[in-house]
């Protein structure tokens, strides 16, 4: 049988729509890449603090677990051109904020926890209008070219961001990245008018209910728990960059935005089908494993080898979502991919709390370690439990259920 997951890159940019979806999102990326980067060095250099360097960069996805609880019904009961522009327009307008002169470290955290809550929203109506695009057939291909797309400019959103934060200064890049939230809100506004895809209001019920549903199947609880946890504990590691070697974090960060991008071609172009699901859990080993040597403070050409190696394992991600969306009905695709990805931001921020505490009180590069070992003893729980009650393996093979409401429904 063809895989019909696998269509051309070329192939998806000659689907309607799917070229203003795919530029909005770029624009609004590098926004929050040269805008993290430039707010993380600001919040640094004044406090010398490693966890509010660290709060500052990831603190956004602290907010997320409240949209998840309350608003992310609207994933697929609000029209998503006109959400997804609004969306980059509050950022651009925050972002600017930031840059205001003599603006105190607790007004920063409090106009970044503002941008996690409404950008609550921003992953369930993307991904699940995605899905509109290509269909659920096409969703792995158009994700993977997002994900590469999200590791190029991160690559060059660092390396350009570094250099201009030290040329020019950190005030000045965040109006930069206000610009182009502003842009990537006018490309949105190409994107056809489109209902929403559930009927209804949005609501905290409706939030909370499609949460229970989603939730109240084991399979898909063991999924978001393997999608949100190991993978935000390594980014723990990664919210410790700017501390563990100011001057090359930027190079630090391109690193590993490369070894995402390649995890994500293998993943998404070059795997087939009967392969791909069996790489899920080996993939989320190699996510952790290089850092636990850099407690020995390596020296930087190693340690960005390493960076960029662990970094391939974000490639499981798509694995996962690929079983997720299986086991889904498509009337909540949106939610459930919006809960997947507020989930998975909301433990990035935990895990970037975690680890800055840590390096507090440790050392970044100790702290580091500690949270590649705590994502490595995760999966292997994970796994165990899936294992034990799935006899397809679980988090392992999947076999992708056919019909509109999928597995567990």
């Amino acid at each position: 049988m063809p895989d019909t997951s696998r269509r051309s890159y070329a192939d998806l940019f000659r689907t309607p729509e799917f070229s203003p979806l795919f530029l909005s999102s770029a624009a609004h990326l590098a926004a929050q890449t040269v805008s993290g980067l430039a707010l993380g060095t600001l919040v640094f250099r004044a406090t010398d603090s490693p966890l509010l360097s660290a709060l500052s960069m990831f603190g956004p996805a602290l907010a997320q677990v409240l949209g998840a609880t309350f608003f992310l019904s609207g994933a697929d009961r609000l029209p998503p051109r006109a959400t997804l522009a609004g969306l980059s327009l509050a950022f651009a307008a925050a972002t600017a904020a930031l840059a205001l002169p003599g603006l105190p470290v607790w007004g920063m955290l409090a106009i970044v926890f503002v941008e996690g809550l409404i950008a609550s929203l921003g992953g369930g109506v993307r991904w699940g209008l995605l899905t509109e695009i290509l269909s659920k057939d096409g969703y792995l291909s158009g994700r993977s070219l997002f994900n590469m797309m999200n590791g190029v400019l991160q690559i060059a959103g660092y390396a350009a961001g570094g250099v201009l934060v030290t040329v020019l200064s950190p005030r000045l890049c965040l109006l930069l990245a206000a610009g182009l939230y502003a842009t990537a809100a006018g490309v949105a506004l190409r994107l056809s008018r489109r209902p929403s895809r559930t009927a209804g209001r949005p609501s905290v019920r409706a939030t909370w209910r499609a949460n229970a549903r989603l939730w109240s199947a084991r399979p898909r609880r063991h999924l978001y728990l393997a999608l949100w946890i190991p993978n935000g504990l390594v980014v723990g590691c990664e919210s410790l960059y700017v501390s563990y070697d100011p001057r090359a974090a930027g190079t630090l960060f391109a690193c590993a935005a490369l070894g995402m991008l390649a995890g994500d071609v293998t993943v998404g172009r070059l795997l087939p089908a009967r392969l791909r699901p069996r790489l899920g859990v080996p993939l989320l080993v190699l996510l952790a494993t290089p850092y636990l040597v850099l407690f020995l403070r390596p020296p930087l050409p190693l340690t960005a080898v390493l960076v960029a190696l662990a970094s391939v394992g974000f490639g499981a991600t798509l694995v996962q979502q690929e079983r997720l969306l299986a086991l889904t009905p498509d009337e909540l695709s949106g939610h459930a991919l919006g809960l997947h990805s507020a989930g998975m931001l909301t433990l990035q921020g935990v895990s970037a709390t975690l680890a800055g505490t840590v390096a507090q009180l440790t050392s970044p590069a100790t702290a580091m370690t500690a949270m590649a070992l705590a994502s490595l003893a995760v999966t292997l729980t994970l796994t165990v439990a899936s294992r034990r009650d799935a006899p397809d393996g679980g988090l392992l093979p999947v076999r992708v259920v056919s019909g509109p409401h999928g597995a567990g429904s």
